[in-house]
């Protein structure tokens, strides 16, 4: 954890640091801590031009696009910044623009969302990148890219010193570098300075902010020794210089390189986008996490990554736990892909999208159903079960192990009743529809259900899972549902401890109001 998130924000959110659920009213609870964000980078206007096509043009076989609307939107670092400004952060950006209507346009744009742009430097020598999509009837016929070829050094040099006064007052730093020439090493040495000052200055109250990279080659920027990376699949191969294969094996393949891509980046975490197979985390304490995008059809969407890192910095920079961070930045992410256009998440989208989830738990017989589709796919089924009351870390660990045992996760939750009878009468904390939005809001579950019998063998014997997962601190022997799941041919997974604070202890707390030490138990699954 950086400075910045001891000493600031992260101290001012208080429980936020203890934040796993992702509720419908964490999004309102991140944007009014209002961490200061500065974004440095390419800043770019998207043209989204969209029109009819009737005849073909008489000089070559191409179609004429009669255009009807013209639209236009921040883009690349502008778009990442439009995103923090929609979910609360106080924002500033920093880059370079033309003199040109598009770069009036752009100012205009970022100022009316509420975005600081005194430190966007405008160059008369400078053309304001531009990338225009020209479709019809949904489908993108053509994309025209215009950017200088070289940038002004002047101007470079204003972007240096902008910069070098502007990292003393935010609470993180993030960094987007497309390679556009923007974040040459002018730049890129102001920043490296600014941030040793702010490490070094025992004075401040602030210290160095929470450091964000968000590049096409993060190698560069590796002596910023930064709190987190975002290469996608593609940038990770280049940095690892290998081929990834599709799918899972995606996955494997950047798992298996985990420490060469920290090595090579210079950065405390590392997380690796995958588009459609979702992320992965890796950081320097060995922690792993990974998160899963959920289906969306193919649309004339751009900047979910954008939206992706938006979300990831805005949640660490008000003291969210890294993998909590996660898991909303996914979900994030999953609200823009259904959007057309360059779109941005805003704090009350995010909050409508894990709302949704409260009424997804399904009855046996509709999720016996839903099984079956996708055993008639192929993929595997894991079903695991526990009351999950209050979700802590050792609760979302124990479902990302769960989830990579097979293609989907069920979960099982106990009921109410069945909660009292094996905890007391002061439990459930939760009710079970709150605690079935919750675990279906987290991107490694698929399916939610709520059973009531002593114990989950009838339900084993009506999905008949591929895999039943339970926690490290059973046997198969100890287990009621061993016989059921051996009589539908799967087979029971128990899964490694998991050092965390247990329910009971959280619970324990909650109600002595107390600063008590966390537990270190076996991942308690009530």
């Amino acid at each position: 954890m950086s400075p910045a998130q001891e000493a600031g924000p992260a101290a001012r959110a208080g429980d936020l640091s203890s934040q796993r659920a992702l509720s419908g009213g964490l999004p309102g609870r991140l944007a009014a801590e209002r961490p200061t964000i500065l974004v440095i980078g390419d800043v770019m206007l998207d043209g989204w031009w969209s029109g009819t096509i009737e005849r073909l043009c008489r000089e070559a076989p191409a179609p004429v696009v009669d255009v009807t609307s013209r639209d236009f939107a921040p883009g690349g670092a502008a778009n990442t910044a439009m995103n923090l400004a929609a979910l609360g952060a106080r924002v500033s950006v920093a880059g370079i623009i033309g003199t040109d209507d598009a770069g009036a346009t752009l100012r205009r744009k970022l100022e009316s969302a509420g975005i600081d742009t005194s430190h966007l430097q405008s160059h008369s020598d400078m053309v304001t990148t531009t990338k225009i999509r020209i479709s019809s009837g949904g489908q993108v016929m053509l994309r025209i890219d215009d950017s200088a070829r070289t940038v002004p050094a002047d101007a470079l040099a204003a972007l240096a010193t902008s910069v070098r006064a502007a990292v003393g007052h935010q609470d993180a730093v993030l960094v987007c570098d497309y390679g556009t020439g923007v974040l040459a090493d002018p730049v890129r040495e102001a920043l490296e300075e600014a941030l040793r000052v702010e490490a070094g200055d025992v004075g401040t109250v602030r210290g160095r902010p929470l450091t964000v990279v968000d590049a096409h080659d993060p190698r560069p920027w590796a002596g910023l020794q930064p709190d987190l990376v975002t290469p996608n699949a593609q940038e990770a191969a280049r940095l690892l210089d290998l081929r990834l294969a599709d799918g899972n094996g995606r996955v494997e393949t950047v798992t298996r390189h985990r420490d060469a891509l920290l090595t090579s980046t210079g950065a405390r975490s590392v997380v690796v986008t995958l588009d459609r197979d979702g992320t992965v985390l890796f950081a320097a304490d060995g922690t792993t996490h990974r998160t899963w995008a959920r289906p969306a059809a193919e649309k004339q969407a751009s900047g979910a990554g954008d939206t992706f890192v938006a979300a990831l910095t805005l949640a660490r920079s008000a003291g969210l736990p890294l993998t909590a961070s996660l898991d909303l930045a996914q979900a994030a992410a999953d609200v823009v892909v259904h959007q057309p256009g360059t779109s941005v998440c805003s704090t009350a989208q995010l909050s409508r999208h894990l709302e949704s989830f409260a009424d997804t738990a399904l009855g046996v017989e509709e999720l016996a159903l839903q099984v079956s589709v996708h055993r008639a796919r192929g993929e595997r089924i894991v079903l695991t079960n526990g009351c999950f009351d209050v979700l802590h870390s050792g609760h979302t660990r124990y479902l990302n192990q769960a989830k990579q045992l097979g293609d989907v996760l069920v979960v099982a939750l106990n009921s109410d009743e069945s909660v009292r009878r094996l905890k007391g009468p002061g439990r459930p904390i939760n009710t079970g529809a709150e605690r079935a939005a919750v675990i279906a809001a987290l991107s490694c579950v698929d399916y939610v259900t709520i059973f009531d019998t002593p114990t989950a063998s009838p339900l084993i014997r009506r999905l008949k899972p591929d895999v039943y997962a339970k926690g490290g601190d059973y046997t198969p022997e100890m287990l009621a549902e061993t016989d059921a799941v051996g009589e539908c041919g799967g087979r029971v997974a128990i899964l490694d401890y998991v050092a965390e604070r247990s329910t009971t202890a959280v619970v324990q707390r909650i109600r002595a109001g107390a600063e008590a030490e966390p537990v270190s138990e076996a991942a308690d699954l009530g």
